[in-house]
């Protein structure tokens, strides 16, 4: 089943979503969070040999080939993501992100790869990663959750729209990053994607070659923590202090921003049940009054952030026929189906079950649900 990859204006999103809606329609670019221009890297190549001329579609969300020029260039990131959407509806190719991610080098990473590259396990270069976002790419939320033998990393695109062309470039850069870390020792149990299967998996099985699982609970890569902890052959100490020296006197591209973090808090944590103010601010090392506060300070509360991220991984979870809703209601912190099925009447006009109906048959009007 082809992935779901609506507009934010035409889904009927809830009442805690619609201030997003209004951000969708009259969306400042300048105060999108950046990311480097490397994300964007084979954006170009990928389009032209599909048939596109990437120019229109660049002058679509306010980018150009001069801005994709320098690697290390900051360009807003909710740009990057329609961009992505509008060239793989265009060249009918749902799996142009991960077509870009196939050929990625460690290197695109910019001056954090020499960092990463030389910690000693596989475990301290995502750990480097996760602590260096900020130069990489501010809209991505990073975790890792031991399970026993085996570990998840959880990787999500917290953007303005949901972009499945964005997951999968994302995970497919990450799976590169891993493999070039470990080599030929890169063996993942699973790599896990929200959305549903492509017609083709041709491109998915060559990138990954591992267990691909469609229409899964959360986006990210399951491998084994004996893998995670294995020595790096490779890795320099002496490099590796030297290059987070020279890390430590870049200065900050993007002002730090608790509703940001926050928010990619909570859609990593609400799955496993520990979305509330306690977790998520021991995760930011914050206190809960200091949470609280700076959220406060934003114009903005705990509640109200919880509410918007439940809304909008509710429309994921019920649009999945493989959810039932007991499971639906669980990841999304409920432990009793009947509570759940009050909320999301309450704010989506309708039970979750005649939701998934509509949705399964394409007639949800937005204007009909509404609050």
């Amino acid at each position: 089943m082809e992935a779901d990859c609506r507009d934010l204006s035409s889904s009927p999103l809830c009442k805690f979503c619609q201030p997003l809606i209004i951000s969708c329609h009259c969306f400042d670019l300048a105060m999108s969070p950046l990311v480097r221009a490397a994300t964007l890297t084979n954006f170009l190549e990928v389009t032209q040999e599909l048939g596109l001329s990437p120019q229109p579609l660049l002058r679509e969300v306010g980018l150009s080939r001069v801005l994709l020029s320098d690697p290390d260039q900051r360009i807003p990131a909710d740009a990057a993501v329609r961009l992505l959407e509008l060239a793989a509806a265009a060249a009918r190719f749902p799996q142009l992100g991960l077509r870009m991610a196939e050929s990625r080098q460690l290197s695109d990473f910019g001056v954090v790869s020499l960092l990463i590259s030389h910690q000693r396990t596989l475990r301290e270069a995502l750990t480097v990663t996760m602590q260096y976002r900020h130069l990489l790419n501010d809209t991505l939320a990073m975790q890792l959750e031991d399970a026993g033998t085996l570990v998840i990393i959880r990787e999500e695109v917290v953007a303005t729209a949901p972009s499945r062309q964005a997951t999968e470039l994302a995970l497919g850069v990450l799976f590169r990053m891993c493999e070039a870390v470990m080599g030929g020792r890169w063996a993942p149990q699973s790599v896990n994607f929200t959305h549903e299967a492509p017609a083709d998996l041709a491109l998915h099985r060559r990138v990954f070659a591992c267990r691909l699982e469609f229409g899964s609970e959360f986006n990210g890569i399951v491998c084994l923590a004996s893998d995670l902890d294995a020595p790096n052959p490779a890795a320099d100490p002496a490099m590796a202090r030297y290059a987070q020296r020279f890390l430590e006197t870049l200065p900050l591209v993007n002002e730090p921003s608790v509703v940001l973090d926050v928010r990619k808090a909570i859609y990593l944590m609400l799955p496993s049940g520990r979305a509330n103010t306690e977790y998520v601010a021991q995760a930011l090392g914050l206190s809960v009054r200091t949470l609280q506060r700076q959220l406060d300070e934003a114009g903005t509360s705990f509640t109200h952030m919880l509410g918007e991220v439940r809304c909008e991984l509710a429309e994921r979870y019920v649009a999945n026929p493989r959810y039932s809703m007991v499971r639906v209601s669980e990841l999304l912190g409920y432990s009793n189906p009947s509570s759940f099925t009050r909320w999301f009447i309450g704010h989506f006009g309708m039970a979750p079950q005649q939701w998934r109906q509509h949705h399964t048959l394409g007639c949800t009007p937005a204007a009909d649900f509404r609050h």
